[in-house]
């Protein structure tokens, strides 16, 4: 049969239709109420929610005769039995009503069970309101109200919906503390940089960073040569840790950790300095000795070492030290990396002392050769055994971890990138050949030309080569066939840390209860 506004028409029988025996449809249709039954026999509200074509839902597309009256909620809960009774009764067949002109026709008939579109915006197809929410539903709003978040937690609470199915079974159970909204804070003031991290656990061994900043703050210019913090250079440090202070400040953290490095640490007026920051920032910092910075750089990285790697040599390029760390890793790996260390070392030398020592605007061929032999005499010094296999190659489960300026640098050069991306650099493998390359490129380069490359700027351009001797004369002692790259250290250790002292990645476990600290 040919419709001449729509074209052909279904079947009236047959497995596409759904219909039953008799005639009747399973199509559960919306009725006005008062619809008549066309055997003789009244029929209820419920009955006639079952019997009404489709087109009776848009009035503007069906006028039917006489008043309209409003239209009664569908019940949504139906046993099938209560169901299939009124679907018997109404099984005999009904005439068709007449289509208007123009109008879309009914659709066909659906399979059982499936449910018409709810519309969630608290309106109706045609814009007229839905009916209020049942009085159980206002009745579990108001058992449970959800007050909104204020001040920083908008921001978590956000971020909390946006993952909250992934961490869901991440979650302690009934009885524990909750952590999804606990801030940890980590701060690392070292010889060149001053950087913050304010983060939030989320998954097993990871977090969220809510708030980061970085600053270069050559907190150990003239270091080398003086023995003491420069009044310039002391001004530059303070200046950075008052914006970190105030980031501190505007959050509710609950652990934090502000740590001083080499600078501090070397320095006749380390302490002195500390104490004008405490007075002026309200900041305490600790100065750690060099065997927790190289663990704190190891548990900051330690999501970077695969589970087919046997043995690692990570190492962090610094502005007045290096710590370099030997991993030696079995068949039951520990969940804490730094426990894997078999052998560290920190070299009283980093891209700041170094350049300094050498120059590090005009560096010739044979200005970085020195440099590097320099250092190849501190690591002969080092007592640590080959990582080779008999026939002395670096074997294929061995490769170098890097956790510095001058890596990332390397790398952002590599990918010619016109703006550093971390994203595209932390965990990139480089090979042996493709690090000599860079290497290469950036010792062809003057100064001018390091200073415009935007993955090194004029800031770092005097450095840049320093950390390339030091990179080479680790390469030179551990020869490995691939690297990689580290945009992360002793922030992402400190925050590791203090989380998992904590048990935020435990499940069924409390935590100690700690104060909040400001």
């Amino acid at each position: 049969m040919t419709d001449p506004d729509r074209g052909s028409k279904p079947p009236s029988e047959g497995a596409s239709t759904g219909r039953r025996k008799g005639g009747g449809s399973r199509r559960r249709g919306k009725a006005r109420k008062g619809t008549p039954n066309h055997s003789g026999v009244a029929v209820s509200a419920l009955e006639a929610v079952a019997i009404e074509p489709q087109a009776s839902r848009h009035p503007d597309l069906d006028a039917p005769e006489g008043p309209v009256r409003k239209r009664k909620r569908r019940r949504r809960s139906r046993s099938p039995e209560a169901s299939s009774a009124v679907m018997q009764s109404v099984s005999p067949a009904l005439p068709s009503r007449p289509v208007a002109a123009g109008a879309a026709a009914p659709p066909g008939d659906v399979k059982p069970g499936k449910k018409r579109r709810r519309n969630r915006g608290g309106r109706g197809p045609q814009g007229r309101p839905l009916a209020p929410a049942a009085p159980v539903q206002a009745a579990k709003s108001a058992a449970a109200p959800v007050s909104p978040p204020s001040g920083h937690n908008i921001h978590h609470a956000q971020g909390a919906r946006r993952g909250a199915s992934a961490n869901e079974r991440f979650r302690p159970q009934s009885g524990a503390e909750p952590w999804p909204d606990d801030l940890y804070a980590a701060l690392d003031l070292g010889t060149n940089n001053c950087r913050l991290l304010i983060a939030q656990p989320t998954r097993p061994g990871q977090f969220r960073v809510v708030d980061a900043f970085s600053r270069i703050v050559r907190l150990g210019e003239g270091l080398g040569s003086q023995g003491r913090l420069s009044a310039e250079a002391m001004d530059r440090a303070v200046d950075a840790l008052k914006v970190c202070a105030a980031k501190l400040s505007g959050r509710d953290i609950r652990r934090m950790r502000l740590i001083a490095t080499e600078a501090c640490r070397s320095a006749e007026n380390g302490e002195e300095f500390l104490s004008r920051v405490l007075v002026e920032t309200g900041l305490e910092l600790e100065i750690i000795n060099r065997e927790t910075e190289a663990r704190l750089a190891v548990s900051g990285c330690s999501s970077l070492v695969g589970r087919e790697a046997r043995s690692v040599v990570l190492f962090d390029i610094g502005g007045g030290s290096s710590e370099i760390a030997v991993i030696s890793i079995g068949e039951n790996r520990s969940s804490r990396l730094a426990n894997h260390i078999t052998h560290w070392t920190s070299l009283p030398v980093g891209v700041v002392t170094l350049s300094e020592r050498h120059g590090g605007q005009h560096v010739t061929p044979e200005i970085f050769e020195a440099m590097t032999r320099e250092v190849e005499g501190m690591l002969a010094r080092f007592d640590c055994p080959p990582l080779t296999d008999n026939s002395g190659r670096p074997p294929e489960d061995f490769h170098l971890i890097g956790t510095s300026g001058t890596v990332t640098t390397l790398a952002g050069v590599h990918l010619d990138l016109p703006r550093y991306d971390r994203r595209k650099v932390d965990g990139l493998w480089l090979s042996d050949d493709e690090v000599s390359a860079m290497q290469a490129k950036l010792l062809s380069w003057d100064f001018a030309g390091r200073a415009a490359n935007p993955c090194i700027g004029p800031d770092r351009a005097d450095l840049v080569l320093a950390g390339c001797a030091i990179l080479e004369a680790i390469r030179r002692r551990w020869p490995s066939n691939r690297m990689r790259v580290a945009d992360r250290g002793l922030r992402e250790g400190l925050l590791t840390d203090m989380m998992a002292d904590d048990g935020v990645w435990r499940r069924n476990r409390r935590r100690p209860p700690y104060d909040r600290e400001r």
